[in-house]
C-alpha cells in the first residue's frame, strides 16, 4: 500500500503539469491569427496572372471574374478571361471574351494574338492567319511571339492549297449478327 501512495505522489506532478491552462502559458489553445495587413488585398487581375502562370487556369478564371466585379469589364481583365477560357479549352467562350476585348480596343495587341490562337485551335487558319497580320501591325512587328504565329498561320495556309483534296468517304453501316455492327467502306 505505501509503495502504491509513493507512486501516486511521484505521478501527481506530472498529472498536474499537463493540466495548465493555457492561459497560465500565455499561449492560445486557437491557431496563431495572421499579422493584420495595412494595405488593400492583391488585385484580381494580377493574382490571375500568377495563376496562368503556374498553370492553375480554372483559379485564374474565378481571380479576373473577381477583378472584372471590383474593375469592371475592361479590355485587360476581358483579354484576361479569353486567355484562361483558351487554356481550359472553350473556345466559343475564349473567341467571344477576346473579341469583346477588341471591340472595347480596337489596338489591344495580346487580344489580336490570342484570338488568333482561337481560331487556329478552331481550324480557321484563314480568319487566324488575317488577325495574326492585324497583330503584327499594332504591334509594328516587334514581338517574337507574333511573328511566329503569323508564320505558322501562313504556312498552314500554304500547305492546304497544295495538298490535294481528299475524298470524303463513303461509309455504310453493316449488322453482323445479332447486336454488332461492322463499318465497312463503299469502295
Amino acid at each position: 500500500m505505501r509503495h502504491r501512495a509513493i507512486a501516486f505522489l511521484a505521478v501527481l506532478p506530472l498529472l498536474a503539469a499537463c493540466q495548465i491552462s493555457p492561459a497560465a502559458r500565455g499561449t492560445s489553445p486557437y491557431a496563431p491569427a495572421g499579422a493584420p495587413r495595412d494595405g488593400e488585398a492583391v488585385d484580381g487581375l494580377t493574382v490571375g496572372h500568377r495563376l496562368m502562370e503556374a498553370g492553375e487556369y480554372s483559379l485564374a478564371l474565378e481571380a479576373y471574374y473577381r477583378a472584372a466585379a471590383e474593375r469592371g469589364t475592361s479590355v485587360d481583365v476581358l483579354s484576361a478571361i479569353g486567355s484562361a477560357d483558351l487554356r481550359l479549352g472553350r473556345l466559343g467562350q475564349a473567341e467571344q471574351m477576346l473579341r469583346r476585348a477588341i471591340d472595347a480596343d480596337e489596338r489591344f495587341v495580346p487580344a489580336w494574338n490570342n484570338l488568333g490562337v482561337v481560331l487556329m485551335e478552331k481550324g480557321e487558319v484563314p480568319e487566324a492567319s488575317r488577325v495574326f497580320r492585324t497583330a503584327y501591325a499594332l504591334d509594328s512587328g516587334s514581338s517574337d511571339e507574333i511573328r511566329e504565329n503569323l508564320r505558322l498561320a501562313l504556312a498552314q495556309m500554304q500547305a492546304a492549297r497544295y495538298d490535294p483534296p481528299k475524298e470524303p468517304a463513303d461509309y455504310k453501316l453493316v449488322r453482323r449478327g445479332y447486336g454488332e455492327y461492322l463499318l465497312l467502306g463503299a469502295n
